[in-house]
């Protein structure tokens, strides 16, 4: 039995705006669940569902086989890191993470206990008479996790936690919440629009559109072999170029886009139909012009630090490439050059099946 179900879930605003729409999700018991997607998307509705603070319109919440739709927040037992962290300015950082452990009853020498055992998990021992003010962004927001975890909630729901924290101590986080988690295997659900955040920290990321799931997978699975559009477009970057079924037999499809032809596996499309062909900037390698599946000429070169950006106009039309900054030197803009690419590479999409 999974940790957490979510049946039909729906919630719609006004009589006609749809938030979410009939959604169906399983989390397993000590999974990492990113709810990854744009504004409007749904997901922080979702979110708030699970939490008990919106009530469906239809579906059902099912946690360890308890009905959870229609409980109140206090009773289920989860608790909820925001994004404004939500600490009491005239508490201390004890104070603080004992809160909810009062509101439980939680009195004495087991208070005192829980509090010290949430802070060592934090790395905040030492800390606990500073009030909020006194303290850094990231200890602000390791004392609102450390709330959470002191209540020792079945499940713990993340909502844009790391967003008002600079890059660097955001990606320091990534690392440290995400061992905490694995550490102590509590189920956690987080929600971001920020795609490093949820393939860094995630076991399964659920990409979110108009209200569904528009992918479900491991961190590299949605990454390298999306299913829809929507997802080749939304995480990273991605080449979209637009071919048609040249030939076809009983396994596979040839595709022709400009003056090139390859085999594919499309489905039942017919000769002359349209399709998509979806392929990451780093999966294109710049190389000599008589060593090449296509040629182009460079017509913008960036250096980002790590890798060389390049906007190439080449034969299939303008393709994005990346390459790892190995300290060699680089092709210039306006030299001609080859681009290739391995089989599998060049994924395609046929129009009935993309989202858009």
């Amino acid at each position: 039995m999974s940790k957490l179900s979510l049946r039909g879930l729906s919630k719609t605003y006004g009589g006609d705006f749809q938030a979410v729409r009939r959604l169906d999700l399983d989390v397993e018991s000590g999974e990492f669940l990113s709810l990854l997607g744009p504004s409007g998307c749904g997901k922080t509705t979702t979110l708030q569902m699970v939490a008990g603070f919106v009530p469906p319109t239809a579906g059902t919440i099912v946690l360890e086989g308890q009905d959870m739709t229609y409980v109140a927040p206090e009773k289920r037992d989860m608790g909820i890191v925001f994004q404004s962290y939500a600490l009491f300015p005239h508490m201390t950082v004890s104070q603080n993470v004992g809160f909810g452990l009062e509101m439980r009853k939680i009195k004495g020498a087991q208070l005192r206990d829980r509090i010290e055992e949430a802070l060592a998990m934090v790395r905040l021992s030492g800390l606990e008479g500073r009030y909020p003010r006194e303290l850094s962004g990231g200890q602000r927001q390791r004392v609102a996790i450390a709330r959470v975890l002191a209540i020792r909630p079945r499940v713990m729901l993340l909502d844009e936690p790391m967003s008002n924290l600079d890059a660097k101590l955001r990606s320091e986080m990534h690392v440290e919440l995400r061992a905490l988690q694995r550490r102590l295997g509590i189920t956690t659900i987080l929600v971001t629009h920020d795609q490093l955040e949820a393939m860094t920290m995630s076991d399964r990321i659920a990409v979110m559109s108009n209200g569904g799931i528009a992918e479900l997978g491991s961190p590299q699975d949605v990454y390298d072999a999306p299913v829809s559009e929507f997802a080749f477009r939304f995480l990273g970057q991605t080449n979209v170029i637009t071919g048609k079924i040249s030939s076809r037999n009983d396994r596979t499809a040839s595709v022709s886009v400009g003056p090139i032809s390859f085999p594919a596996d499309i489905g039942r499309d017919h000769v002359g139909a349209d399709v998509k062909l979806f392929v990451r900037p780093e999966r294109l390698r710049i190389g000599a012009v008589d060593e090449c599946n296509v040629k182009g000429r460079v017509m913008t070169r960036l250096f980002l630090g790590g890798v060389w950006f390049y906007e190439i106009d080449s034969d299939i039309g303008q393709l994005r490439v990346t390459t790892p900054n190995q300290g060699t030197v680089q092709p210039m803009e306006g030299e001609i050059v080859g681009i290739r690419w391995n089989d599998g590479d060049l994924q395609v999409i046929a129009p009935e099946v993309a989202h858009d």
